[in-house]
């Protein structure tokens, strides 16, 4: 009987699913998206996040044991680097899991993983690129403006004597 055992033992040995979810944290954590099976997707979820909470706090000890689930030394580094600063804020839910339809071949059920905030489409906290709009044309305005300083009529220029105040403001700004 299986009272109590709540995991998804994906009919497989423990030997070899533990190696499975290994590869496939690394796999999620190198390349930030997967797409598997909706089972071995959540299976991974319960395995990855523990890990990622682990990462937050970057001590030896927990390299250690990071790296005893994982096997992998880039995987590690990658973890502590790149994704533990990112998700410092985030008190867990680390992942997310998209339904992507069936496998043509046995029409199993595929999800894509992936770590949330590395998907930018998805992140509202995202900051936003500045869009700037550029374009050749000259504004409507100014061609109104020089259509009317051609179409007035001339007026007699008047040129003032420059005052003595602006004359030394016009010098404080010269040797600023």
């Amino acid at each position: 009987m299986r009272h109590g055992k709540k995991f998804n033992h994906l009919s497989r040995t423990a030997s070899h699913r533990s190696a499975m979810l290994s590869n496939m944290a690394c796999s999620l954590i190198e390349h930030k998206r997967i797409n598997t099976t909706v089972a071995k997707a959540k299976a991974l979820r319960v395995y990855v996040e523990p890990i990622l909470t682990k990462s937050k706090e970057d001590t030896t000890h927990n390299r250690r044991t990071v790296f005893s689930y994982l096997q992998s030394k880039e995987a590690v580094t990658e973890l502590f680097r790149t994704v533990a600063p990112k998700i410092a804020g985030r008190p867990g839910g680390y992942t997310r899991i998209i339904k992507t339809g069936f496998r043509q071949g046995d029409a199993a059920d595929m999800a894509m993983i992936e770590l949330v905030d590395f998907n930018e489409l998805y992140n509202p906290n995202a900051e936003e690129k500045k869009v700037t709009r550029r374009s050749r044309r000259t504004a409507p305005k100014a061609e109104a403006a020089v259509a009317e300083v051609k179409e007035a009529p001339k007026a007699e220029a008047k040129t003032e004597e420059p005052t003595a105040e602006a004359a030394d403001s016009k010098e404080e700004n010269a040797a600023e």
